[in-house]
């Protein structure tokens, strides 16, 4: 049956998708993306080149009940809770469930490298009728191997990853679920997108009438932190009280987004069969 690479527009699923093609033959895969309408335009030149390579159509696949993703935000009133970011939520989880539900497979395809083995493991526990796989972690690839294999294949990664960002989610806005260190560079470097985001903060936070942001505090103090001081809300810290910190990696971001899927739903995780071979 058919293996659904889902293709995220980021460098890790991409070589993902690339190394089951290879073994398994265009016939036999599907190449699926999950269009946020919030991804960077350059997102969609690395997609048709990625489609070069692969000698297979990257399908495009999305949520028509919004037009982007601000009407997601605007809708729930909410930016990034403890379960995930509710963009997240409805623009790839749902969408990718749909799909999941309405076509066959013999197996997922994730780009899950090598440094999240256990996030891995606990997809693999948590939603096991998704039938999971990790060819990168099969292949012992890091997220640096996965960039060295696309320049040799003559790609050119992701623009954002240029920049010093770590993951290509959501960069027409910047990620909600980047963290402190994210929105501290995007500040410096991206100080439209930056101020855009605050407004925002500020907007959902009136509506509610308590404060609604992307970022938590992690340190001993915990609580919610506004990108830029909220006068209505002033015990609430904003990124200027927090010490600067380089941006923390992203996930790569596919249809397990705002899922919990580092959370376990038993006691006992099983164990990921990286043997390819068991999937045809």
């Amino acid at each position: 049956m058919t293996k659904i690479c889902w293709f995220s527009g980021g460098v890790t699923s991409a070589v993902a998708c690339k190394l089951v093609i290879d073994r398994y033959g265009v016939d036999k895969c599907r190449v699926v993306f999950i269009d946020t309408m919030n991804e960077d335009p350059d997102t969609y030149r690395f997609k048709s080149q990625c489609q070069d390579w692969y000698g297979v159509e990257i399908e495009a696949v999305k949520n028509d009940k919004y037009t982007d993703i601000q009407s997601v935000w605007h809708k729930y009133n909410s930016l990034n809770v403890a379960k995930g970011a509710i963009c997240s939520t409805e623009l790839k989880r749902s969408v990718r469930e749909k799909f999941q539900k309405e076509n066959g497979f013999s197996a997922q395809v994730f780009g899950f490298d090598m440094s999240e083995v256990n996030r891995a493991k606990a997809l693999k526990s948590n939603y096991p009728s998704s039938k999971p796989i990790f060819p990168l972690i099969y292949k012992l690839l890091s997220k640096r191997d996965c960039i060295d294999i696309l320049v040799k294949a003559g790609i050119d990664p992701p623009v954002t990853y240029s920049y010093g960002f770590q993951n290509n989610n959501c960069f027409l806005t910047g990620c909600v679920q980047g963290g402190i260190g994210y929105w501290q560079k995007m500040q410096t470097e991206f100080p439209d997108k930056f101020d855009t985001m605050a407004k925002l903060e500020h907007t959902l936070t009136d509506k509610a009438g308590k404060p609604v942001t992307m970022l938590k505090d992690q340190s001993k103090r915990k609580g919610l932190v506004f990108l830029r001081k909220h006068p209505g809300f002033p015990d609430v810290l904003d990124i200027s009280q927090k010490k600067g910190r380089p941006p923390k990696p992203l996930f790569e971001c596919n249809g397990f987004c705002g899922t919990n899927d580092l959370e376990p739903r038993n006691t006992t995780e099983t164990e990921i069969n990286y043997d390819l071979s068991n999937t045809v």
